[in-house]
């Protein structure tokens, strides 16, 4: 007999497709874990097992210090199983220890450019680059949204502005490099800023500056008068 699965449920009352449709905030604690553990034993479910855990622990209190051999305790937990609670608890753990401070504030164009500059200057093809800022100019997240030759049918700004969407960032940086070392802007570079600039103001995103990387350089487009 196989250990019992999340998927010998009912498919309406699996955690994961749960938290597809309805979203993390939606589960339990013990929900919660039975998609960690994955499955149970041959004669109890993933979800009796996680709440089996839950209750030799006390909740989620003493199980974030418990140790591997603590958790090996407990019948139909293994070191995989173990290893995979402490790497999430430790993960959410250092979520909550990020503060604001930690953040990257740019307040200039050099400000940007140095937080890409060493990463961005030795890339052999072009990588368009967005930072997503807060009111406060500090730096939400960093993504790489294109990497090729630059031009306004290929860098979309859905695929900018989805990100800022879903950060609810209050302001765009965009970014790129030129593998030549030469930072100064082209036709092409003067029109994506132009659109995204465009598209920004209609929904309400500020589109800051687009900031050219070169060897050890930069050109700014804000500060040339292009945006």
């Amino acid at each position: 007999m196989k250990p019992l699965s999340i998927r010998d449920f009912p498919k309406n009352d699996r955690p994961r497709e749960r938290m597809m449709n309805e979203g993390p905030e939606s589960l339990s604690n013990h929900e919660l874990l039975a998609i960690l553990l994955r499955t149970g034993t041959k004669n109890e479910s993933v979800l009796h097992l996680s709440n089996k855990v839950l209750k030799q622990f006390d909740g989620l209190r003493m199980l974030k210090d418990a140790s591997i051999e603590e958790i090996t305790s407990i019948p139909g937990i293994g070191t995989a199983k173990a290893v995979q609670v402490m790497a999430a608890l430790e993960l959410g753990r250092r979520v909550h220890q990020l503060t604001f401070q930690e953040r990257y504030a740019i307040r200039s164009p050099k400000d940007a450019a140095n937080y890409v500059m060493e990463e961005m200057r030795f890339l052999t093809q072009e990588h368009f680059v967005c930072l997503y800022l807060n009111t406060k100019n500090q730096v939400l997240q960093k993504r790489t949204v294109f990497i090729g030759s630059l031009n306004a049918s290929i860098v979309h700004p859905r695929e900018v502005f989805k990100e800022a969407l879903k950060r609810s960032a209050a302001s765009i940086i965009c970014m790129h490099n030129h593998p030549s070392g030469d930072p100064t802007p082209s036709r092409e570079d003067i029109e994506v800023t132009k659109r995204l600039s465009e598209c920004g103001k209609l929904i309400g995103i500020e589109v800051l500056d687009h900031i050219i990387i070169g060897e050890q350089k930069y050109v700014s487009l804000k500060e040339k008068g292009y945006l």
